[in-house]
């Protein structure tokens, strides 16, 4: 829902408002998440403009873990106090040694406080680039289709209203607009995974292949087209049956090998369960499907286990999780 404001003279406006208008209901408020660097102080400055006034705020989340954490949080309020946003400054605790490294926990973090905000949504900074850059990361870990997707511009509370505007279009209008904002050291080391694909993988992809980030980038919203048909048709398979575990296991039986991981893949979705590869889905039905009736096979899946109990399929915590 974009005020009335004339939007089309901007890229950037015309990008937000048309996203707002998709998502967004009257009435309902947008929280701004602001780290303080280039794309969330531009997305910041173009919601000010676009949103209806007493629409925004914003929320900065200080991890902690850079020297420069709390002049950072600080530069946020001085930010927001000078363009009249309200701020909140939520202090996250990262945990160390995770097991997806301190980028994942730390993202786990900001996820964590972005659930926890007050207001309808949450908007992101996230762009043309980051987009491309999700992709690269995905396929790379193995990833299936729906990683291939990348992210959507609507993921249950989180709005991306940039993902079609590139890095250069956001650095342009900063420049235009004598805007500020801080850099994050982490963000030129290349000892993090992500920032590799940024500053050795994808720039040099855009060197020799020019338009790489953008082709990649509409490559992740067809996958996510295509996901969307997946989880349509596992819809279809599972008919009259709720989407959800248990799961009688007639429903597989007459599928075909693929559709019937389709289904599950669908379900464990739902429940956020991760799947480390497609070759363990394969595992698991195919014992599911062949065991013996007094049987009851079970796979684990990260720290649940997908079984079988009484011509039923079922998920729970795996033992120890």
């Amino acid at each position: 829902m974009a005020s009335s404001k004339n939007t089309r003279i901007e890229p950037l406006y015309a990008a937000i408002a048309v996203c707002l208008e998709r998502h967004v209901d009257a009435g309902q408020r947008l929280v701004a998440a602001l780290s303080g660097g280039l794309d969330s102080v531009v997305l910041l400055h173009c919601l000010s403009v676009v949103a209806v006034p007493g629409q925004l705020s914003a929320l900065h989340v200080h991890h902690g873990l850079s020297r420069n954490a709390d002049t950072w949080a600080e530069f946020c309020r001085s930010l927001c106090e000078d363009w009249g946003i309200p701020l909140s400054v939520e202090r996250v605790e990262v945990e160390r040694g995770s097991f997806d490294g301190l980028e994942g926990a730390a993202r786990r973090a900001r996820r964590h406080a972005f659930d926890c905000a007050h207001g309808h949504w949450v908007v992101l900074a996230h762009h043309r680039d980051d987009q491309a850059e999700t992709l690269l990361f995905n396929l790379l870990r193995g990833t299936g289709l729906r990683g291939a997707a990348a992210m959507r511009e609507a993921n249950g509370r989180l709005l991306r209203p940039l993902l079609t505007i590139s890095r250069g279009e956001i650095e342009r209008y900063a420049r235009t607009h004598g805007l500020r904002w801080i850099d994050d050291e982490s963000n030129a080391d290349t000892s993090f995974s992500r920032n590799h694909l940024r500053h050795e993988v994808l720039a040099g992809l855009n060197r020799r292949f020019p338009g790489s980030s953008a082709n990649l980038a509409a490559a992740s919203h067809r996958f996510a087209e295509a996901q969307s048909l997946l989880d349509e048709l596992a819809l279809l398979d599972l008919g009259s049956n709720a989407a959800e575990f248990p799961l009688n296991l007639t429903v597989l039986l007459p599928l075909a090998e693929p559709r019937a991981r389709n289904v599950l893949r669908y379900l464990l979705q739902q429940r956020h369960i991760g799947i480390p590869s497609e070759q363990r889905l394969r595992e698991a039905l195919r014992q599911i499907n062949h065991a013996a009736q007094d049987r009851h096979p079970a796979v684990v899946f990260g720290g649940f286990r997908l079984l079988r109990r009484g011509g039923w399929i079922y998920v729970e915590p795996a033992q120890g999780a």
